[in-house]
């Protein structure tokens, strides 16, 4: 509901804002690293300044115990109810490498596996390919025919890859075939709701065609599909919020959220964090006024369980923040799209830990950019679709509510 009204009051001029993901940031405490999170061990004196200076709290990006994707994730802290506006990832991750997707194509992710005998998992990501060897089995897939369906077949980054249907009457009310663990089988085609017989059909024959290519390859010997989504269009922040919006992001699954958003993308160079700060400083300057800055490998870390690594990475986003201070933002926030726990190596239902410096806050209650210290700070415990009209009022952009 705050999205909506905070869409209704919105100013069309008021501070700079930068929303800053660590993906997958949130985590719990683990016994054999002295029961600390990775955000509580890692060294981070820049986050900690600004939550001395900032507040705390935390989000749920969907609903308590609920399990969010990334989509889902970040349309939340776009202001977006993720139950009301339900993206598939497979449109996602063909907007996010550009792909010109039209209204009513199919488009799901696929993950390139490593499958052993029986076709039991053994690694739903083949080792995190290299994108040169991905791009090289994408080429042998774009062979594939099916009588009446317009088939594409698209590399993305290392593992990912996408595969969109262009037809009439398709559906997608179709399950994934990703299991999400290891030692399972592939699921089956099966649809969710009457009516997508007709998808179901050519999806079976897609991924038929795609084993037999696949068959002996080392170590991507076969696909897992996710994330099937129908492409519509969705509001963007510039009509819901009257924002000019920019997105610096190096995976394209997170460029294309951000272009349904109606986000201009800005590249990174170099493609690192360094580049992404200079990407979004060169934001700033064209006259954006929010930019929305992603950093991935928390959340990668955190689903191969490298606790350590996943502290590095915390600091190396920590030791980025002088260069983000730096663009002139006047109000910054850093959160994440979900939590990521290392045991589990899984995104999990979680609270996700959120900062929000400048802006007039209840500043001096918190002294550390941790879960324990969001889960007691100024900001409470809120939804994830609630945080834009936070940083909507503290960057001055809201007028008053009634009389």
């Amino acid at each position: 509901m705050s999205a909506d009204l905070a869409s209704q009051l919105s100013l069309d001029h008021g501070g700079k804002i930068l929303l800053a993901i660590m993906d997958g940031i949130g985590d719990i405490p683990i016994p054999q690293f002295g029961g600390l999170t990775p955000l509580e061990k890692a060294n981070t004196p820049n986050m900690d300044k600004l939550t001395s200076d900032g507040a705390l709290g935390q989000h749920l990006p969907v609903a308590r115990g609920i399990t969010p994707g990334s989509g889902p994730g970040h349309l939340a802290v776009f202001g977006y109810d993720p139950v009301k506006f339900l993206v598939g990832r497979g449109a996602l991750a063909a907007l996010g490498i550009g792909f010109q997707l039209q209204h009513g194509d199919l488009a799901a992710r696929i993950n390139f596996c490593t499958l052993g005998e029986n076709k039991v998992i053994l690694d739903r990501r083949a080792g995190r390919i290299s994108t040169e060897l991905c791009t090289e089995l994408v080429e042998s897939l774009k062979g594939i025919t099916i009588p009446g369906v317009e088939i594409f077949v698209e590399p993305v980054k290392e593992h990912r890859a996408c595969v969109i249907f262009r037809s009439k009457g398709l559906s997608d009310s179709i399950h994934d075939t990703d299991p999400g663990l290891v030692g399972e089988l592939p699921l089956g085609v099966i649809a969710t709701a009457k009516g997508a017989e007709f998808t179901v059909g050519v999806v079976e024959d897609f991924i038929s065609q795609s084993s037999e290519i696949l068959r002996g390859k080392v170590p991507a010997n076969g696909l897992l599909l996710r994330g099937f989504a129908l492409h519509e269009e969705m509001p963007t922040l510039t009509d819901r919020f009257k924002l000019n919006p920019a997105a610096v992001a190096l995976y394209p699954m997170y460029r294309g959220v951000a272009s349904l958003a109606g986000m201009e993308q800005y590249d990174s160079v170099p493609a690192d964090l360094s580049g992404e700060v200079k990407a979004a400083k060169k934001a700033v300057m064209d006259g954006k006024d929010f930019v929305f800055l992603h950093h991935k490998y928390t959340d990668s870390s955190g689903e191969d369980g490298d606790y350590e690594r996943k502290v590095r990475e915390i600091e190396k986003f920590d030791n980025a923040i002088p260069g983000l201070l730096e663009c002139g933002f006047d109000v910054i926030c850093i959160t994440g799209d979900h939590s990521t726990p290392c045991p589990m190596k899984l995104h999990s239902w979680h609270p996700v830990p959120v900062l929000i410096y400048g802006g007039p806050q209840r500043a001096g209650w918190s002294a550390r950019f941790t879960e324990r210290e969001a889960s007691v700070g100024a900001l409470g415990t809120f939804h994830g679709h609630e945080l834009m009209a936070l940083l909507l009022a503290a960057a001055g952009r809201l007028a008053k509510f009634g009389a």
